[in-house]
C-alpha cells in the first residue's frame, strides 16, 4: 500500500449471520476502509433482500465494492470474482484505504489467500457430451474412459464421484492436458502470506441457527418473496447461481403454488442452516491460517487493528 498506512489487507470470514457485515463496517468507518464482498450470491443485483446485503444507508457511510454488481442470468465464477477483487484491491490501495474482504464463500478466500487454477472454458458442446456420456453409461464406464486418458487424476479420484470424474475427462478432452497440472500451474494468490490479518468469526451453533431463523423471517417482512417473484419472471435457467440461493428454490415452489409459505420458509432457514455448518468444516480444513474467534472477541481483535492502522498514518 502507499507509503504512509499498513500494508495489510483484513479479511473477515464466518458463517452466515454471524455479525460479519457489522463488524466490517465498524472497521472501515475507525480506519478508513474500503469494504470489497467475498459472498458468491451477494454479487447479484436481482438478490438484495435474500442474501442480506448491506442497507443503502450502510453502503453510504463507507464505500462498498463488488456487490450486486453481476446480473442474475450469468454463471458468475470464482476467477471471474478474483478479477473483479484485484481492481478493488488496487483502487483501494491507490486510494490509500484499508481493503476489508467480508463473505462467506471459502473459496473466494482461499483464492485471495492460496492462489486459484486457472483452467481454459470447457466448450458447451463437449461439455454437454461428456455429461449425455455419463448418464447413457454411467459412471464406471467414464472412470474407465478418465483412466485411460489422464490415470494420474483417475487414481485419485472415488469411483463414485460422479462430478469431479466428468470434470477430469472433459479437461483431458478439451486442452490434452490433466486438470493436476492445471492446479499446479495456477494463478498466484491476491494476497501473499504475511499481507493480511484474517479472522473466521464462528458464534455458538444454537445461538447462529437462531440468528439464521429469525434473519430469514426479518427478510421475508422486508419484500423478500416479491424479489423472488421478480427472479422468477425472468424465467431463467434454474441451474444458475442465482437461482439457488437460500430460499429462492422454495419460495420460488410456494408462488407456484406448490408450498405453503410457512413450508417455503421452514426450507429456507434448514437449508441455511446446513450451508453454516459446512462453512464451519470448510474453512477448518481449507483455511487453517484464519483466527477463529467469538463474536464477543471480535472488538479487541479490531481494536488492535484500528490501533495499528492509526500507528502508519
Amino acid at each position: 500500500m502507499s507509503e504512509g498506512h499498513s500494508s495489510k489487507a483484513v479479511l473477515i470470514a464466518g458463517p452466515t449471520a454471524s455479525g460479519k457485515s457489522a463488524l466490517a463496517l465498524e472497521l472501515a468507518l475507525a480506519a478508513r476502509g474500503v469494504v470489497i464482498n467475498a459472498d458468491s450470491m451477494q454479487v447479484y443485483r436481482d438478490l438484495r433482500i435474500i442474501t442480506a446485503r448491506p442497507t443503502a444507508a450502510d453502503e453510504a457511510l463507507v464505500p462498498h465494492r463488488l456487490y450486486g454488481h453481476v446480473d442474475a442470468a450469468v454463471n458468475f465464477s470464482a476467477g471471474a470474482w478474483v478479477s473483479d477483487a484485484a481492481k478493488a484491491l488496487h483502487e483501494a490501495r491507490a486510494e490509500r484505504r484499508l481493503p476489508i474482504f467480508i463473505g462467506g464463500t471459502g473459496l473466494y478466500f482461499k483464492a485471495l489467500t492460496t492462489g486459484l487454477s486457472v483452467v481454459p472454458p470447457i466448450p458447451a458442446e463437449l461439455r454437454d457430451d461428456v455429461r449425455a456420456r455419463l448418464e447413457r453409461n454411467g459412471v464406471e464406464a467414464l472412470h474407465a474412459e478418465l483412466a485411460a486418458r489422464d490415470p494420474r487424476a483417475a487414481e485419485r479420484l472415488k469411483l463414485r464421484d460422479r462430478t469431479r470424474i466428468a470434470r477430469a475427462l472433459e479437461v483431458i478432452e478439451a486442452t490434452g492436458r490433466s486438470l493436476l497440472d492445471w492446479h499446479r500451474e495456477g494463478q498466484p494468490p491476491l494476497l501473499p502470506k504475511d499481507s493480511f490479518r484474517a479472522v473466521f468469526l464462528a458464534p455458538e451453533r444454537d445461538e447462529l441457527y437462531a440468528r439464521i431463523d429469525a434473519r430469514f423471517d426479518a427478510m421475508l417482512g422486508a419484500g423478500a418473496l416479491k424479489e423472488v417473484e421478480r427472479l422468477a419472471a425472468r424465467h431463467l435457467d434454474p441451474l444458475l447461481p442465482a437461482m439457488k440461493a437460500h430460499g429462492v428454490p422454495s419460495l420460488i415452489r410456494h408462488l407456484r403454488g406448490e408450498l405453503s409459505l410457512e413450508e417455503a420458509a421452514s426450507i429456507g432457514r434448514a437449508d441455511t442452516r446446513h450451508y453454516a455448518k459446512r462453512q464451519f468444516t470448510w474453512f477448518r480444513h481449507q483455511l487453517p491460517h484464519f483466527e477463529w474467534l467469538r463474536p464477543a472477541e471480535a472488538r479487541g481483535w479490531l481494536a488492535a487493528i484500528v490501533t495499528s492502522e492509526r500507528d502508519c498514518n
